[in-house]
Formats: C-alpha cells, sequence, structure tokens
C-alpha cells in the first residue's frame, strides 16, 4: 500500500473530527454557560516513541514500530474555560459567576443515583415546593451541600458572595466550587462537569451577578472560518487520493502491459 495513501486518509480523518469538534461549538453558540472546545493533532514524529503501548487502535492491541504507517493522529480535545459575555435578563434566579469556579448541583441521573456535578449555567428557577434547581429540575446546593429551599412568598436578594436573603434574613448561600487545574475535569452532558481522579477542589474567588446570564464563549463568525479552513483542508487530502488513484489506475492499465 502506498504511505500517501495512508497519510492523505489519517488527514481526511482528522479533519472530520475537527469539523464534528466545530460543530457542535455552533450548535450550543445560544447555550448557557456552555464552553467551546478544541481539536488536538500528534505527527508521526510525537507518536514514534509512544506506539509500542499504543492500545488505541482497533482491538485495543498493541502495534509494533514495524508496521507503522506515516500520517496524522487524532490527539486529545480541550476546553476553552475562559469567561462568555454577560446578559442582562432581570430575572431573579438567574446567575452570573464573575471569575473561575462553578456551580455545584445535585444531580440524579435515570437509575436514580445522585452526584454533585458542576456548571456554569445559572438559568435557574424556583419550584413550588421552593427549591431551587435548574431547568431540568437538579437541585442546587449551598455552602453547607444542602438544597437551597426559599420562601416562594418573598422576593429574594443574592449579593456577590452568593448569599440569598428574604426579609432582609439571610436564609442560605449559594455554593459556587473552583478546582486547582481543569484538566481534571470532564463533560457529564446536559452542560455539566465532572471531577475525575486527581481533582484538586480550591477556594473560588468570584463574584454573583443577580439578573445576569453568562452566554456561550464561541465565537459564531470565527468558528465558521475555522470550519471553511478544515472544508478546504479535507478537500486537499481528497484530491491526494484521487491522483494517487488515477496514478494507480495508470500503472495497472498502461505499464502492465509493456
Amino acid at each position: 500500500m502506498l504511505k500517501g495513501l495512508y497519510t492523505a486518509y489519517t488527514g481526511m480523518v482528522h479533519e472530520q473530527h475537527r469539523m464534528d469538534t466545530l460543530t457542535n461549538n455552533l450548535a450550543n453558540s445560544a447555550t448557557v454557560g456552555f464552553k467551546k472546545e478544541g481539536s488536538t493533532s500528534q505527527s508521526f514524529n510525537d507518536v514514534l516513541a509512544y506506539k509500542i503501548k499504543d492500545t488505541t487502535a482497533p482491538a485495543n492491541l498493541p502495534k509494533k514500530l514495524g508496521i507503522m504507517n506515516l500520517g496524522v493522529k487524532i490527539g486529545e480535545n480541550y476546553t476553552d474555560y475562559s469567561q462568555g459575555a454577560f446578559r442582562e435578563t432581570g430575572e431573579s434566579y438567574d446567575l452570573a459567576i464573575g471569575g473561575d469556579g462553578f456551580f455545584a448541583i445535585e444531580f440524579t441521573n435515570k437509575a436514580g443515583e445522585t452526584s454533585t456535578k458542576y456548571t456554569r449555567d445559572g438559568n435557574f428557577t424556583l419550584t413550588q415546593e421552593g427549591y431551587l434547581t435548574t431547568q431540568e429540575g437538579d437541585y442546587v446546593l449551598s455552602t453547607t451541600g444542602a438544597r437551597i429551599r426559599l420562601n416562594t412568598a418573598l422576593p429574594s436578594d443574592i449579593d456577590a458572595g452568593g448569599r440569598i436573603y428574604q426579609n432582609n434574613q439571610l436564609v442560605a448561600t449559594i455554593q459556587v466550587t473552583d478546582f486547582a487545574d481543569y484538566n481534571y475535569l470532564e463533560h457529564y452532558g446536559e452542560n455539566y462537569y465532572e471531577p475525575i481522579e486527581g481533582a484538586t477542589i480550591q477556594a473560588a474567588d468570584v463574584k454573583i451577578y443577580q439578573g445576569y446570564l453568562e452566554q456561550s464563549n464561541v465565537e459564531t463568525v470565527q468558528e465558521m472560518v475555522n470550519m471553511i479552513a478544515v472544508s478546504r483542508q479535507y478537500e486537499a487530502n481528497q484530491k491526494l487520493i484521487q491522483t494517487y488513484d488515477s496514478s494507480l489506475e495508470i500503472a495497472v492499465s498502461q505499464l502492465g502491459r509493456v
């Protein structure tokens, strides 16, 4: 098999992966608190020394160096945690975090298992029972780790420290959690993040803004420009394969007659 065919093929696979990442960013450009993702790649030289222990190939079997081919390998995706712009809503339970940190949410999965997830989405609401929840019905947690319950008949004032006052009385303080290294956070889905082994919780130095929502940090125009660039690179690899195909056809149909 010609090395160039494999090189062009891996390039097309990588560009498809990049396109998937970009389209996911665009699809969530209007999602409150969404953080855009990016993709990385590794060249032949980068992975040469690690290939012996590489189990990402089909069947999870390491390959010997003798059967390596040139090309590009899809690397890890990363998340851009930079803060998005704030949009004023005027709603009492719309909250935005100024600085680094996440709201702590009591999440219950379909199996009924409860765990703590983290989000930048502060589009909260108050249930008929007075519990502060997300739009999906998951409970917002206080600094004590308890669900926040308010009096639905009274207005709520939330200061920059996340303290909730009703009738000039402190009712609860919203928990905002930060992590020392965001590399130990992974996407869970539903705009949530969860820490993995090695994650270290630290105090969050933030301000809470009542009546505001943090928008996605996706720049739509930039993402569309990137999509055009990816499309062009995909087409370039595709044309390379077509060129090899034409050369092979000549070799088989014409040179074979000599």
